[in-house]
């Protein structure tokens, strides 16, 4: 510890990425990329405006984007926040909406940046427990002090909770902000962005990563009342007005405007979740029911931590995660169709041993 350290650097506990091995013979199944590339419009996109004006800066507030997310949407522009990946804006939330000394409340197996941004910001948080079957009670989360914060589906838990729940959160904390992070919701049911006009303290966060093949890009949005834009805008300005390069907004707009290579993909990783699915469970896998691009997996005669190492002898990299609940339990991203045929392959290697 260096004795210039502030106390917020001193209270810090850092979240901890995936693994990033990218060499040609490893199967990444650990940070749920999508195996897929970007659209070719995306490409073209991109490539057209590295001859423009890449000397000037981007436009601070990249209208154009929010445009295309919000028709997208069916919002106005005034409902649409852009910022460098939702991680990004998920920091910007809890500096713009979440109150040092007012306790916050989010799932006790969640996204475990939540923490780490509670410690920075000095942000005193509940962990709520989830039921048995890894499902979120939504009467837990009414009357919070200070706000409320989830994953929907759960990450790294894969589970979805049904708009009904969603709207009774949001209903029953009518003085704190309720933010739900969407990362991996086009693999889901419903996106939770059809009640925004009924509830003025309610924030989705989205993110180009996952369905959209973006995750080189760094592209998050927010959505919600123009109150909690401006919050979040107002954050965002005393930090950095350009946190959207060039690029990133020109392959941003291709990629919201190709709709049909967004609904390919995504059906592709859909139908590869459900087979991977069924594969595991005839081979004593408990699989979790995922509405995400990843599965949470247990099995009754190997640990997690075992399977975990001897993948990645193999050549494979899940995600395990050794903390309560999820401790016996792996994470695992879905890839292409091959690549999951191979994960198999390779697994039921490891079982017959």
């Amino acid at each position: 510890m260096s004795k210039f350290w502030s106390t917020a650097v001193q209270r810090t506990e850092p979240y901890v990425p995936g693994e990033q091995l990218n060499e040609p013979d490893i199967l990444k199944l650990n940070t749920n990329e999508n195996p897929y590339p970007p659209s070719s419009k995306v490409l073209d996109a991109i490539r057209e405006e590295l001859g423009n004006h890449l000397n000037r800066y981007p436009s601070p507030t990249a209208e154009a984007l929010k445009a295309e997310i919000a028709a997208y949407h069916g919002l106005d522009k005034e409902q649409v926040f852009l910022g460098n990946g939702s991680d990004e804006i998920l920091a910007f939330s809890f500096m713009a909406f979440f109150e040092p000394g007012k306790t916050i409340r989010f799932p006790a197996v969640s996204y475990s940046f939540y923490p780490v941004y509670a410690k920075l910001f000095d942000i005193p948080y509940e962990e709520v427990e989830l039921n048995e079957d890894f499902s979120i009670s939504s009467a837990d989360f009414f009357q919070s002090e200070g706000g409320v914060i989830f994953p929907n589906p759960n990450a790294p838990t894969s589970i979805y909770l049904g708009l009904d729940k969603v709207r009774a959160i949001a209903e029953n904390n009518p003085d704190q902000v309720v933010i739900v992070d969407e990362a991996y919701v086009d693999f889901a049911e419903n996106s939770a962005v059809s009640l925004i006009d009924d509830f003025d303290n309610l924030l989705i966060v989205q993110t180009m990563s996952k369905s959209r093949s973006l995750a080189g890009l760094r592209i998050g949005f927010a959505m919600g009342h123009p109150a909690l834009i401006e919050g979040l805008t107002r954050i965002k300005d005393s930090f950095n007005s350009y946190t959207l390069d060039r690029l990133a907004i020109a392959g941003a707009i291709a990629a919201i405007r190709d709709r049909d290579y967004f609904a390919e993909t995504v059906a592709k990783i859909i139908r590869t979740r459900e087979s991977t699915s069924k594969a595991l469970g005839d081979r004593g896998f408990h699989v979790l029911p995922s509405q995400a691009n990843f599965l949470l997996v247990s099995h009754p005669e190997w640990t997690a931590e075992s399977l975990y190492s001897s993948l990645k002898e193999a050549g494979v990299l899940v995600r395990y995660f050794a903390k309560p609940k999820i401790s016996n339990h792996l994470r695992i991203t879905i890839g292409s169709e091959e690549d999951m045929q191979l994960f198999v392959v390779k697994l039921d290697n490891i079982l017959s041993q």
